[in-house]
């Protein structure tokens, strides 16, 4: 079953503008069938992930071309980064828009590679896991907390339940897992995706020597989401050195497997914490690599509130991604212990978000928003996404949003 995804428009509108369309992401997000689907087979198609074609893209460039001529989708072209300068010399030759499609489910180097061999020549988008808007069915659009978005999403989204949301959190957001009838068991498939990304992207790519103590690491990084980075704890944590932590979680952000906030910043603000803060980007990963055998348990432990936020961050990344733009997320924290969990920075205003698992926040959920105003910026509307059950203001500008509206 294949569930429409919300980036589709975009990727339709930089096939029609550059020669070359990079869609890249963590594995098993639906890269291929997504690409294959608004192709509609007009397209030769190829995956690298074939050892024998692999083998042909690396020693004969030219040759694979002439195989596989465009229009065509060329699937994990990191695995030979070398095909861009040929692709680059072709669609120079014919300049036909949108004739090479590619995917990506590593950028250690494909970014840089594919920027440097196709400037000017390639439109790239980023794409994750099922969004809630994309498994509603409904209309998807960036997400800030102002009037106008949340009420039209609150016509259209689905209402649901603190279990519903843990469910989710649980389940994760990868297409296996939720498009198809035959659903696979949630801790056999995570077992099996983990394994995949050690053997296949980690070990092959980057060669990581010890793969039991980056399976460690992983677990420990599970462990910090929705926390503030501190790499020294981190590495004392599994026994490696704190630039072996760095270059390790590097991996996991340039994999797409985990993403960095990084702290709001302003000159007039003197007492901020400048350390970024950590996320990963499916929560069922998650909870597969900490050992939350079900939603109940993960709803009931102490990690629940760090869940429910990675979860909240996730969706309103999604809802940036899926339209073809970078989030501009944020965070703030100060000395003083003031905090806000998410800033969203668009057209020269500040929208604040805090982010609650409890279903009745009160004002002091929004006391840290105040801070902004007094660093001279603009600021917009802000809110509160919780529990709640209905949406509904707390003062003139700031709203208590429920899960389901994000």
């Amino acid at each position: 079953m294949y569930i429409p995804r919300a980036i589709e428009p975009a990727i339709i509108s930089i096939a029609k503008t550059f020669p070359v369309l990079l869609v890249t992401g963590p594995r098993q997000v639906g890269k291929t069938t997504l690409l294959k689907h608004i192709a509609e087979e007009r397209r030769n198609y190829v995956t690298l992930d074939d050892p024998l074609q692999r083998r042909l893209a690396l020693e004969e460039p030219e040759l694979f071309l002439e195989r596989f001529e465009a229009p065509v989708i060329i699937d994990e072209i990191q695995y030979a980064p070398n095909l861009l300068p040929y692709i680059k010399m072709r669609v120079d030759r014919d300049a036909t828009k949108g004739d090479y499609w590619l995917t990506g489910s590593q950028m250690f180097h494909l970014m840089r590679d594919a920027s440097e061999s196709l400037a000017g020549r390639v439109g790239i988008v980023h794409l994750l896991g099922l969004s809630q808007a994309e498994i509603d069915r409904r209309e998807s659009v960036p997400f800030l907390p102002t009037k106008e978005i949340l009420s039209a999403t609150r016509k259209e989204a689905t209402r649901g339940s603190l279990s519903e949301v843990f469910d989710a959190i649980y389940r994760g957001s990868l297409p296996a897992l939720l498009a198809d009838e035959n659903r696979p068991d949630v801790e056999q498939y995570y077992a099996a995706y983990v394994q995949t990304y050690l053997q296949r992207d980690i070990k092959d790519l980057t060669q990581v020597g010890d793969e039991l103590s980056f399976l460690r690491f992983l677990t420990a990084a599970a462990a910090r989401t929705g926390q503030m980075l501190q790499y020294a704890d981190l590495a004392r944590d599994i026994g490696i050195s704190q630039p072996t932590a760095k270059k390790w979680l590097s991996l996991l952000v340039t994999s797409g497997i985990a993403t960095i906030i990084e702290p709001w910043y302003s000159n007039t603000l003197t007492r901020m914490i400048k350390a970024p803060k950590f996320f990963f980007l499916d929560t069922g990963l998650a909870a597969y690599l900490t050992r939350w055998t079900s939603p109940e348990a993960l709803e009931a432990g102490a990690m629940s509130g760090a869940f429910f936020e990675t979860f909240v961050v996730s969706e309103i990344m999604k809802s940036w991604y899926n339209a073809g733009k970078k989030p501009p997320v944020f965070y703030y924290r100060d000395k003083d212990r003031n905090e806000i969990d998410l800033i969203l920075e668009t057209d020269g205003r500040l929208y604040p978000v805090e982010i609650k698992k409890s279903a009745n926040p009160g004002k002091d959920a929004i006391a840290a928003f105040k801070i902004l105003a007094t660093a001279g910026r603009k600021v917009g509307t802000g809110g509160v996404v919780c529990c709640a059950s209905e949406y509904m203001p707390i003062d003139a500008r700031n709203s208590i949003i429920p899960w389901w509206m994000v």
